[in-house]
């Protein structure tokens, strides 16, 4: 599958403080890709970099088989490129149907609007200005924005921030219907739900770095061991050893990913603790999240 994006060696900096530092990903046509991290990541600059709203410092962006740095190809770029960025970027004054048929006249063929304003029930505010929408409103007219003109890639920054549950899940299904007609869609978001029903690539940033990417089952795979009530931690880590690669807490438990888990894993750990003086020690399995394993990967990052 060709890829709508890639990015190499993205570097972009802020006087002292590196935004983007040295990123490297790609995101496939006809998938979603989800670009995680936790507050100045560097997701937005890196997404902005790749709009061509910024210029980056190093590195290399080619989107649609096109260079960014090629500015002769920023007319043929706009016309196949669809752009969200954060809290929308919407004029105030105009009627929301006023922002997005404006929009549609920059695009040879753009799409259905009617459909797009049904898909994200945006019908009963169509007619008002966009200062007097809800922030959700607004969050959904730029969405609409950014795919009105049929784009084969389309980047949007936190396109549910603010929107209700009932219309992110709307959305959600815009967006796979999109995604299923070949867009390819590169979003970033703080809600790692909607990155696990969403995404086919998930791409986690933390301090301008991609620290981890891969699908969810990818990322999430395993089970999570954590060992509580040892007498002796690192006694108890030491028969973890058998199966994985433990880790002690400063509190004093231990926890490990197993590759998998099964009745005769269980039995075995528990006898080998048992015989190792931890009989008293209690344990838990379960079934590895993206959240956990974002918190987890965050946080070893630092």
């Amino acid at each position: 599958m060709d890829d709508a994006l890639t990015v190499t060696g993205l570097a972009k900096s802020y006087g002292e403080r590196r935004a983007a530092d040295g990123v490297t990903f790609s995101a496939a046509a006809g998938r979603i890709t989800a670009v995680l991290g936790p507050n100045g990541a560097g997701k937005t600059t890196t997404l902005e970099c790749c709009e061509g709203l910024r210029e980056a410092d190093a590195g290399d962006v080619v989107v649609l088989g096109r260079r960014r740095r090629d500015r002769e190809d920023d007319r043929w770029l706009r016309e196949r490129v669809g752009v969200m960025v954060q809290q929308g970027g919407l004029p105030m004054a105009p009627t929301a149907r006023q922002v997005l048929d404006h929009v549609a006249t920059f695009y040879r063929v753009p799409a259905d609007r009617e459909h797009l304003v049904a898909a994200l029930s945006l019908g009963d505010a169509m007619d008002t200005p966009i200062r007097r929408l809800s922030g959700g409103q607004r969050q959904r007219v730029a969405v609409a924005c950014a795919l009105v003109g049929t784009p084969e890639l389309a980047f949007l920054d936190e396109p549910s921030s603010g929107v209700d549950p009932h219309a992110r899940r709307e959305s959600w299904a815009l967006l796979r219907e999109q995604r299923d007609r070949g867009c390819a869609i590169v979003l970033t978001t703080h809600h790692i739900a909607e990155a696990e029903e969403l995404a086919d690539h998930v791409v986690v940033m933390d301090h301008g770095r991609v620290v981890a990417s891969g699908s969810v089952a990818e990322l999430a795979s395993g089970t999570q061991l954590t060992l509580a009530g040892t007498r002796d931690p690192a006694r108890a880590a030491a028969v973890v050893s058998r199966w994985a690669s433990p880790q002690v807490d400063p509190a004093g438990g231990v926890t490990a990913i197993l590759e998998s888990a099964d009745v005769r894993l269980t039995r075995d750990l528990a006898a080998a603790l048992a015989a190792a003086g931890e009989e008293a020690a209690s344990f838990t399995l379960a079934p590895r999240t993206l959240e956990s394993v974002f918190l987890t990967i965050t946080r070893d990052a630092e």
